[in-house]
């Protein structure tokens, strides 16, 4: 009995009733599948994990893999995508990994130019790349506008202290080192988004992750999407996943620890803000430029002009701002005021 030679790349594909989402007159599953064994490289694999579909899910990924050793098929019970995704990793043999998922479709370079990143650079654990929003961007504005803020994340500077805003990285768009599993733990189960999570933990370690400039990936958006549907990915598990993380990280980084100043008194931004209480944090005032809120008192702190900023040096300050450019209003003129992102403030929302 031969056995195949290791790949250098498993390519991680969950799967669950694929089979029937039709794109320009094709299969989805089929387009994503076809994407991916049209690399321009060979030493890799297509670890498709069907997890317990009742379609045509796992007689389609059986058949491509009749027809090419590259396809490398598991089922398990229906568990979900955490169950999934950590199953195709026990499977799989590459030294890097690379996600996929099965409506979206990656460019012909794409695993050849994501390895060659990690081979050049070992300090590097994950890199990503832009991404095209391939959905309606005038129905999902919103969605449409998180890629584009994505895609302007390149460095791992930027990756590091925009992460509390949202997630930096399209999961599908991700390849990191099958060894980060082992040294910093898989993906976990929980009332959160299970990838946010992942790259939360991993920067906590110290994982440096970059992203490459070239676009690699459709990235569509059908109303499937487990972060449309699913509990997981409710806005208050969200921000309750961040919190957790970005306490700490202000524990270690505020060198006024607790204590801090908020940017936005908003209803949404104060409730927001208010999860760092339960950590332990103070907050010395909210900051706004509404004057119809200068001077009130809510949430038993005083709501202050921007006159009340903290010197440079003198205090750390964390802006949630809900609304749509709102943080590169901000920017601007914090950097004005000789403010240093990382070092005197940080963007949470």
């Amino acid at each position: 009995m031969t056995t195949s030679p290791r790949p250098a790349v498993s390519v991680l594909m969950p799967v669950y009733n694929a089979a029937s989402l039709q794109r320009d007159g094709q299969s989805a599953l089929e387009s994503a599948v076809q994407s991916v064994l049209a690399q321009q490289y060979d030493s890799f694999e297509l670890v498709a994990v069907d997890d317990g579909s009742d379609d045509d899910t796992l007689r389609i990924l059986k058949s491509y893999a009749q027809a090419d050793s590259r396809v490398l098929p598991v089922s398990i019970p229906h568990g979900g995508i955490v169950a999934a995704l950590n199953a195709g990793l026990e499977a799989a043999r590459g030294r890097y990994i690379a996600r996929m998922d099965a409506d979206d479709t990656c460019h012909p370079e794409r695993l050849a130019l994501q390895a060659a990143c990690l081979d050049a650079s070992p300090q590097t654990g994950l890199v990503s790349c832009r991404v095209n929003f391939a959905g309606d961007r005038e129905v999902n504005g919103g969605y449409a506008r998180y890629v584009d803020w994505t895609n302007t994340l390149l460095t791992a500077e930027d990756i590091a202290l925009e992460r509390f805003r949202e997630s930096p990285f399209a999961h599908p768009s991700v390849m990191f080192r099958a060894s980060l599993i082992a040294e910093h733990g898989k993906y976990a189960d929980g009332p959160f988004p299970e990838d946010y999570e992942l790259w939360l933990r991993w920067l906590e370690a110290g994982v440096n992750m970059q992203k490459l400039p070239q676009t690699l990936l459709n990235w569509y958006d059908p109303p499937t999407r487990l972060s449309r549907t699913h509990a997981n990915y409710d806005v208050d598990n969200f921000y309750a996943l961040k919190t957790r993380y970005l306490a700490r990280w202000l524990a270690q980084n505020n060198p006024h620890h607790p204590e801090i100043t908020i940017i936005g008194a908003g209803k949404t931004s104060r409730r927001r803000a208010n999860l760092l209480r339960e950590h332990g944090i103070t907050i010395r005032c909210w900051i706004d430029v509404d004057p119809r809120k200068i001077g009130n008192i809510v949430d038993g702190i005083r709501v202050c002009g921007r006159n009340a900023l903290p010197e440079t040096g003198k205090g750390f300050c964390l802006a949630y701002l809900a609304g749509h450019g709102a943080a590169e209003e901000l920017e601007p003129f914090l950097a004005a005021k000789g403010y240093r992102k990382g070092i005197d403030y940080l963007l949470a929302s």
